[in-house]
C-alpha cells in the first residue's frame, strides 16, 4: 500500500545527513560519492517505526479531492512525505526471471523554506531504494541513497516529468508517460521503458485513502496496474534483455500510524486473466486486521471497484525467519475474495527478498495460484511486510 514512510524517526535516522547538508562538515566531493562511501546512518529501523513526527503546518489527506494530471505526477510539497514506488517481474527471452523495485521517497524537514545563503540550502531530503530479484538463482540485491533536494542532487520536475536522486532517474518525454527508469548500483543496472496498458486508477475513496481513524490519517492515492514494461537489466556483467509488467503507486500524506497499529502487509497482483488486485491489511499491536483494511480490483478494461476489509480473507500459510536480522516474517499466504470468486494461493519466489538497509522490511516479488470459481487462474505480483521488527 505503500503508505506513509518518512518522519520523525527518518529525521533522526538522518542526522548523519542533514548535520552534513546544513553545517558544511566535510564529505566526499558528490563527483566522488559513491554507495560504499555516501553518508547514512548506521543504524536501520523497521519501516513502520517511521510514521511518526508532527503533522502541525503542513497539508493532511482529509477528504476527497479533484486529480489533475500531468500535475499530479509532479512534487506536493505542502504535505510531509510522497514516494514514486515501482515493482515489476520480467522474463528474460530465455525464460530467466527477474523482479525489481524502485523507491523514491520525498520528506520535508520543516513546513516553510528557511532563506539561507547557500545552493545547498533546502528542506527536502530524499531516500531511494532499488532492489533486484535474481529469481532462478535465489539471490537478492538491495541498495539505498540519500540526498538533499538541492544542487541538483535530488528533486522532481514536471515539465518534463522527471523524478532523480543522483543518477537514478524516473521521467517521461514530456509530462505523461510513458515513462522511462534509470538507475544503477552496484553490480546491478536498470535501463526500462514502461508503457500503461490501462489508465491510472484512484485507490480508496476517489483517491483519498485511510488508514485510520483519526481524521487526516490518509493519503492521496492513484496507480498504474499495468505498465508494460521492457529494456535491459544488467547483472552478472552483463545486460539482459528483459519484458515483463510494473506497477506504479503514488502517494502523498502528512499522516501516521495511529497507537494501536504496528504495521502492514500490502499486495498488488496481476492476474493472467488481465486484471489485477491491491489489497492491504493495517495490523493492530495485537496482529489482529484493523477495519481500516481495504483494497481494490481492476478490470480488463482499468475499471475499479473497491474492495472494504469485510470483502476479503487474508490467511497466513508460511513463516521465515531472516537469518541476518532474526524477524520473522510472513512467507505464504492465501487470499479470498469471494465477491470475486478468486482463492489464490501468494508464495514468494525467493523467501529472502528483506531489504536491510537504514530502514528494515521485506518486499519482494511472488507467484500466484488460484483459481477463479472453476477456473484456474496465475500470476504474478508483489508483497510489503512491514512492522515484523518492532518488538
Amino acid at each position: 500500500m505503500r503508505w506513509p514512510v518518512v518522519w520523525n524517526s527518518f529525521l533522526r535516522h538522518l542526522l548523519v545527513l542533514t548535520v552534513l547538508s546544513f553545517v558544511g562538515c566535510r564529505t566526499p566531493p558528490d563527483d566522488q560519492l559513491t554507495d560504499e562511501n555516501r553518508p547514512v546512518a548506521t543504524a536501520s529501523l523497521e519501516l513502520s517505526q517511521l510514521l511518526s513526527g508532527e503533522a502541525e503546518g503542513f497539508r493532511q489527506a482529509t477528504e476527497p479531492r479533484q486529480f489533475l494530471f500531468p500535475e499530479d505526477h509532479g512534487p506536493h510539497p505542502d504535505f510531509r512525505t510522497e514516494w514514486w514506488y515501482l515493482t515489476g517481474n520480467l522474463t528474460s527471452s530465455s525464460g530467466r526471471r527477474i523482479g525489481y523495485q524502485f523507491t523514491l521517497f520525498r520528506n520535508a524537514l520543516a513546513t516553510e523554506e528557511t532563506p539561507r545563503p547557500s545552493q545547498w540550502a533546502t528542506r527536502q531530503v530524499y531516500m531511494g531504494h532499488l532492489a533486484v530479484t535474481d529469481v532462478d538463482n535465489k539471490r537478492f540485491f538491495a541498495f539505498e541513497r540519500f540526498a538533499r533536494g538541492a544542487a541538483g542532487l535530488a528533486g522532481v520536475e514536471l515539465e518534463p516529468f522527471r523524478a532523480w536522486l543522483e543518477d537514478w532517474e524516473l521521467s517521461s518525454g514530456d509530462s505523461s508517460p510513458p515513462f522511462q527508469l534509470q538507475a544503477s548500483a552496484g553490480e546491478i543496472a536498470l535501463d526500462l521503458v514502461l508503457v500503461p496498458t490501462k489508465p491510472s486508477v484512484l485507490q480508496g475513496e476517489a483517491g483519498l485513502s485511510r488508514k485510520g481513524s483519526e481524521p487526516g490519517n490518509a493519503s492521496y492515492y492513484y496507480a498504474f496496474t499495468r505498465l508494460a514494461t521492457s529494456g535491459l537489466i544488467h547483472l552478472d556483467g552483463r545486460d539482459i534483455e528483459v519484458q515483463g509488467s510494473s506497477w506504479l503507486d503514488r502517494e502523498w500524506s502528512t499522516s501516521a500510524l495511529e497507537p494501536n497499529q504496528s504495521g502492514w502487509d500490502w499486495f498488488a497482483l496481476q492476474l493472467d486473466d488481465g486484471t489485477d488486485a491491491m489489497v492491504y491489511q493495517i495490523r493492530r499491536d495485537d496482529g489482529s486486521p484493523d477495519p481500516v483494511s481495504s483494497g481494490s480490483r481492476i478490470g480488463v478494461d482499468g475499471a475499479r471497484s473497491a474492495l472494504s476489509w469485510s470483502d476479503f480473507q487474508l490467511e497466513v500459510l508460511d513463516w521465515w525467519t531472516s537469518p541476518e536480522t532474526g524477524v520473522r516474517y510472513p512467507s505464504g499466504w492465501r487470499l479470498r475474495i469471494p465477491g470475486d470468486q478468486l482463492d489464490l494461493q501468494i508464495e514468494p519466489l525467493v523467501r529472502d527478498q528483506e531489504l536491510r538497509l537504514s530502514v528494515l522490511y521485506w518486499e519482494g516479488a511472488v507467484q500466484v495460484e488460484g483459481t477463479r470459481g472453476s477456473t484456474p487462474i496465475s500470476g504474478r505480483g508483489y508483497v510489503e511486510l512491514t512492522g515484523y521488527a518492532v518488538p
